[in-house]
Formats: structure tokens, sequence, C-alpha cells
């Protein structure tokens, strides 16, 4: 498909399940649109049936371009392939393959994009979760917000639908640790939220797991957010300040007093405290050097095994 207005971006990894429905809703999102619109599926180094279902589609409807990596990188590596392949000329809709965003939303999200609107992202008002993944969700995005150098919104993760314009800056940024819903807060433009209630998976589990969901929240702050080194300073200061007062009313006890200061569990705690603040102000520093070393080897962020685009197998 030649320069479609819309791309429909979506990364999929282990979604055979759930794979049929998607293609189903998309199917009915086209055909009921007068946009031209292609959709760009991402596998993610899946185990499963889910590229071979992909080429399956890709080879037998022009509609859809399906990009496969080499192995699996992560969600936000696989939207960033995605989002570099796509052709549309006009925008980029951006889902997760699961169905939790809905793709019907696509006629709501470009009315607000023919407003003027660069950004439109969707904000959850619901989730269908349980609620310890509801008060996570909801604590981190809180915390990011008030530390963050820059605006991310409330309860907004990746769905979206943003501007060629957004996305061809978005492919000019090559950050190894990537969080793109904070990439696309720094990038400014117009943005506006669309409220919406996040379904339940259709099928499946959660790819999602605790140590991923927590990298993606540490990309998000140590990408986003100078405070994890300014509170070093400030426990730095807070210690001396401690030290002092102890050594006032030390030698006060001594020369006043003429009483030898007793504090032995005092001192032990005292050592104990401050080298276990010395080893977190290390580890929020080395949090920091990390990306700093990843980012340093300048190596690609993903390779691609193959693409299949408008019915064809395209060479690399």
């Amino acid at each position: 498909m030649s320069n479609p207005q819309i791309s429909i971006i979506a990364p999929l990894f282990n979604e055979t399940e759930s794979f049929p429905a998607l293609v189903s809703r998309l199917n009915a999102v086209m055909d009921a649109s007068p946009l031209s619109i292609e959709v760009v599926l991402i596998d993610d180094g899946s185990r499963d049936d889910t590229a071979a279902l992909m080429q399956q589609l890709a080879l037998a409807d022009f509609r859809y371009q399906c990009v496969f990596l080499s192995r699996n990188y992560g969600h936000q590596i696989a939207l960033t392939a995605g989002i570099a392949t796509a052709c549309a000329t006009e925008a980029l809709f951006i889902i997760d393959g699961d169905l939790q965003d809905p793709p019907e939303l696509l006629t709501e999200f470009y009315r607000k994009f023919q407003e003027g609107y660069d950004v439109v992202y969707a904000v959850r008002k619901k989730r269908k979760e349980n609620w310890f993944k509801r008060t996570a969700y909801a604590s981190f995005y809180r915390l990011m917000r008030s530390i963050s150098y820059v605006d991310v919104p409330l309860d907004s993760g990746d769905f979206s639908l943003i501007s060629r314009r957004v996305a061809d800056v978005l492919n000019k940024m090559p950050e190894e640790s990537r969080f793109i819903r904070g990439m696309r807060s720094w990038i400014g433009f117009r943005q506006i939220g669309v409220e919406y209630e996040r379904d339940a998976r259709l099928a499946g589990e959660s790819k999602y797991s605790f140590k991923m969901l927590q990298r993606l929240a540490y990309n998000g702050i140590f990408n986003f957010s100078e405070y994890p080194i300014k509170i070093i300073t400030r426990i730095g200061m807070v210690t001396i300040g401690v030290a002092v007062i102890y050594l006032i009313q030390t030698l006060i006890k001594r020369f006043v007093y003429h009483d030898v200061p007793q504090g032995f569990t005092a001192l032990l705690f005292a050592i104990v405290l401050f080298s276990g603040l010395q080893l977190i102000a290390l580890g929020l520093i080395g949090e920091y050097v990390l990306r700093i070393f990843f980012q340093a080897k300048g190596r690609p962020l993903y390779v691609i095994r193959e693409v299949i685009r408008d019915k064809e197998r395209q060479p690399l």
C-alpha cells in the first residue's frame, strides 16, 4: 500500500490465541473508515504460531505489513521498530495486540487530530486488573508526575495517535533504554487526552512480568527525572547536619558536664545507617552510568529478520 494516511502499529509476542480476534476487529475498522489505512504488525520474537499467522495474513492482504525481529527485544523496542517502518502520511495509531486497547477508538482519536492535536493519548479511567497492579500503576504515574522534568500525563500508556512529524522525531531519538510515553511527552506540540475504559486481555496472560514492569519504571524515572541524583545531595546535607549536631552535643557533654559520652550502640547504628545510604547512593548513580554504558556502545536498537510489505517479502 503506497502512502496510506494512517498506520496502525501493533507489537505482538505470543498472541496466537487473540490473533484472529485482533485481525477481525482491525478489518472492521478499516472497512468502515474512509481513510487509507495500513496495519504494521511487529513480531517480537514469538515462540508460538504468531509469526506464522502474521506471514499468512501479510501474504494474502496488502493492507498488512509485517516486521519480524530476530529475537525478543521487549515491547518498547518492538514498538520503535513499528514506528520506524510505518509509511503513514498523516498519523500513526499505536495499540497493544492483546486488544486491551480498542482499535475502534481510531475514529475519535483521528477527529482530535483533525482539530490540530499532534498527540492524542488515551487516559485509563478504569482498569480490569487485580488491585495490586492497579495500585502500582497509579502510584508510579503519580510519582513520575511529581519528580519528572517533563509533563507525563497521569494514567496514560503507549495507546495513542501521533502525527507524522512526532513519529519522525521519535525515529531520530536513539535512546537505548526507551520509555516511549515519556519521549512522546518530551517532544511537545499540542497534546490532548481521551478517557476510555481499558478492557481485560481477550486471551492468554500478560507478557509484562514484574521484572519487566520494574525495568520500564526505572527507564521512566532515570531517563526523565533528575530527582534521584539530587536526592543524594539532599541526604548528604542532612547527614552532615546530623553529624554537626551530634558533635556539638558531644563537646557540651565533655567540657560543660565533664561527662565522657557513652554510645557504642548509637555509633554502630550510625555506621550501619550511613553505610547503607552510601550503597543506595552508589546504586542510584550506577543506574545513570549503566544507561550511559549501553548507549555508548552504539549498537542498533534491534535486528530485523524479515519484512513482508505489499504481499511480498522485502530484501533487507
